[in-house]
């Protein structure tokens, strides 16, 4: 999946994106306070569970990945079908990492895919991502991203630059087949993962995207997605 259409710094579509998070921010920041109980350890950002999309908008970038909400395993989640594809669906949301650094989502795939070289542009596509997006001030070409990554060959733990931006980081949460057709549930310190990646303190986070991709290796992947959010203790 071509990565510079998200992180703008080049084209008029990656400042269209850019633009929407900067103008997304007051308004975003303040549905979630209000949504958000004082002194609460959890910030929701995906209520999949609850059958509730808003706020979630498409971002296509080849064809149209499919995604909608269906019972598996007893809950309410998202359902993502890809084909030769790369959409995604992205929500602005303003979160201070300060106060709640670590992500939790659960996740589930239904393939792999039969690419030779992740790190390489021709093989960037992944059964299942989660994005963590930051807009650093007014300067767009600032924003960087955090991919976690379901991937195919790359080892779980592992890190590399994007193949095509420098702006985007990815990180290969889960791995291989072992679970493969199971739910899997993760955790992740955004606050260290950030500064580890880009050797600085991170700006506030702007938005959160999910995406099942396809369109470089022209193959298939279905996945699936439960609820996403931000809190403040380590597990």
């Amino acid at each position: 999946m071509s990565e510079r259409v998200q992180y703008p710094c080049a084209n008029g579509v990656e400042r269209t994106w850019g633009q929407h998070f900067l103008r997304g921010l007051m308004l975003l920041s303040v549905a979630l306070l209000l949504a958000t109980p004082a002194g609460a350890e959890r910030l929701d950002v995906a209520r999949f569970s609850a059958g509730d999309l808003e706020g979630w908008k498409s971002r296509s970038f080849a064809g149209q990945t499919r995604y909608r909400l269906e019972i598996q395993d007893g809950r309410q989640v998202l359902h993502a079908v890809s084909s030769a594809s790369a959409s995604g669906l992205y929500r602005e949301a303003t979160i201070d990492l300060a106060k709640t650094p670590y992500l939790r989502w659960s996740w589930r795939i239904g393939n792999l895919l039969a690419t030779q070289d992740e790190r390489s542009k021709a093989g960037d596509d992944y059964p299942a991502r989660v994005y963590v997006v930051f807009s650093r001030g007014p300067l767009l070409w600032r924003t960087r991203a955090i991919n976690y990554v379901w991937s195919s060959h790359q080892p779980a733990g592992s890190e590399w630059p994007n193949a095509f931006t420098a702006n985007a980081r990815m990180v290969a949460v889960r791995s291989g087949a072992a679970a493969v057709g199971q739910w899997v549930h993760e955790s992740r310190d955004v606050y260290d993962d950030y500064r580890r990646a880009f050797g600085e303190e991170p700006g506030e986070v702007s938005a959160i995207a999910v995406m099942t991709d396809t369109d470089n290796t022209g193959q298939a992947a279905e996945a699936w997605f439960g609820d996403i959010w931000f809190d403040q203790a380590a597990r």
